[in-house]
């Protein structure tokens, strides 16, 4: 990635709130999955047993750095969803680069479920636990959309992407790609514990009311 004269200005998280972020990413990754490790075993009993295909679905995503890693997520499409994506990317509800589209022909009746609740993510918890992600950050993109991002949009990148984050609880997929990319933007100028925490309780009502959750 070409370093530019914005990108020097960037002020960077400090050790001490870099150490608070990941104990904080430990604490509650461990105690949400020793207290939902029933509900993960049947989801995952769903996803296999209504359609076929595995039941994780895991996908290379741009990272801290632009560094790549392979995202895990529940499986909520049918097994040929990757295939059938360049023929969608034309009927796309959200402008920009990222492909949402409210009535997805590629997820299943299980699927469609899980993401109502945002179900589908909790795999992720795995790579909270890895360091890949945290918590709270830039949703990660997929290769190819970053390929095509403006020069600005990759100071997105300076923080660890996360599991929730500020345009999650703005209205996820209602939220145009512009205004995500200054949200993310914005929060890696000034992420610190308080912000993650704030975004976290907020996390619940935003989930609860499925706004932009397709």
């Amino acid at each position: 990635m070409t370093v530019t004269t914005t990108d020097i200005a960037f002020a960077r998280p400090s050790p001490t709130s870099l150490s608070a972020k990941r104990a904080l990413d430990l604490a509650v990754t461990l105690a949400v999955l020793l207290l939902l490790w029933p509900v993960l075993l049947i989801l995952a009993l769903a996803v296999a047993m209504t359609s076929r295909g595995p039941v994780f679905f895991c996908q290379t995503r741009v990272g801290l750095n632009g560094v790549p890693f392979r995202m895990i997520k529940f499986r909520s499409m049918y097994a040929d969803a990757e295939a059938r994506r360049a023929a969608l990317v034309a009927q796309s509800d959200r402008e920009g680069i990222c492909l949402k589209l409210r009535h997805d022909p590629r997820v299943t009746p299980v699927g469609r479920f899980i993401r109502r609740w945002s179900l589908d993510e909790l795999p992720q918890l795995f790579n909270v636990l890895t360091g890949e992600m945290s918590l709270v950050g830039p949703r990660p993109a997929l290769p190819e959309e970053v390929a095509a991002y403006p020069e600005h949009a990759h100071l997105r990148h300076r923080v660890k992407p996360g599991l929730t984050g500020v345009w999650q609880v703005s209205g996820r997929a209602d939220v145009s790609f512009d205004d995500m990319i200054d949200m993310d933007i914005a929060y890696a100028r000034t992420a610190g514990i308080r912000r993650d925490l704030a975004i976290l309780f907020l996390t619940i009502p935003a989930v609860l009311s499925g706004r932009g959750a397709y």
